[in-house]
């Protein structure tokens, strides 16, 4: 006869249940989420204010505000893959949400600090412009344009995708064009690299000025968009092995008794 005795949960299945149900119910309520987000943006930026404390209170802001930002969406960008590799990790998923909206505000946060104490309110300055003695404007930092340029796109489109981060607005959009619409966060994580790397490797290493102080974020930065891909790209080879596995199981089940190897 079949042995009919129920099998004991191993330690393993019982921790595994236990993270599950610890981020189920951490992220159940959007209260919650929200309020722990807010926690780890606070100290995150805390942390990196007190990395700079020789530099200039408006740099030192500017920097731990806008480092925080592309952290919260790295954040947000790993979740999904690492609950595709994980799956205890899946109850994890909703805080992809609040990340990215956090992720947007430090960002508006950072430019409005831009604006009022780097370039103050010189608009011509944000895009590598000085004012001659002649009296005329003239270009002096072209890859600082481009650099700007690139984030004001990020900006704008983080914003859209932010504002699109909501039930009401899948709702309204419908499922398809939701779906496609917040597919665009590769790109914005794409435009945020390209923008933050500029100004952690080039921005001061024009001709006229002196050689910078090594920056100690060069390296964690190249680490934290390194994991991020790699989690990507884990994630989708695992998706893909699962669904050709299940695709040749589905036509080895269907073809004809006698052509099943």
């Amino acid at each position: 006869m079949p042995d009919t005795t129920t099998l004991k949960p191993t330690k393993g299945h019982r921790i595994m249940g236990a993270f599950r149900r610890f981020f189920s119910k951490l992220a159940s309520g959007w209260k919650s989420r929200h309020m722990l987000v807010i926690l780890v943006a606070a100290l995150g930026t805390y942390a990196f204010l007190e990395s700079r404390a020789e530099w200039s209170a408006m740099h030192r802001w500017n920097r731990a505000i806008g480092d925080m930002s592309v952290v919260l969406v790295a954040m947000s960008m790993a979740i999904g893959p690492l609950s595709r590799l994980f799956p205890v990790l899946r109850g994890a998923l909703p805080f992809r949400r609040e990340l990215g909206i956090y992720g947007v505000i430090l960002a508006l946060v950072h430019t409005a600090i831009i604006l009022v104490g780097w370039v103050e309110w010189d608009f011509y300055r944000l895009f590598g412009f000085q004012l001659h003695p002649s009296g005329q404007y003239v270009m002096v930092q072209h890859g600082f344009a481009l650099a700007n340029i690139i984030g004001i796109i990020a900006l704008l489109y983080s914003i859209v995708l932010a504002m699109s981060s909501s039930n009401w607005s899948q709702r309204l959009l419908g499922s398809s064009a939701w779906k496609f619409l917040q597919r665009g966060a590769y790109v914005l994580w794409m435009l945020i690299i390209i923008h933050t790397a500029y100004f952690l490797y080039l921005n001061f290493l024009d001709f006229h000025r002196p050689v910078p102080e090594p920056n100690w974020a060069q390296m964690p930065f190249v680490i934290l968009v390194g994991l991020v891909f790699i989690l990507q790209l884990a994630a989708y080879i695992k998706t893909w092995s699962v669904r050709r596995k299940r695709d040749r199981k589905g036509s080895h089940s269907s073809a004809p008794i006698g052509q099943r190897a």
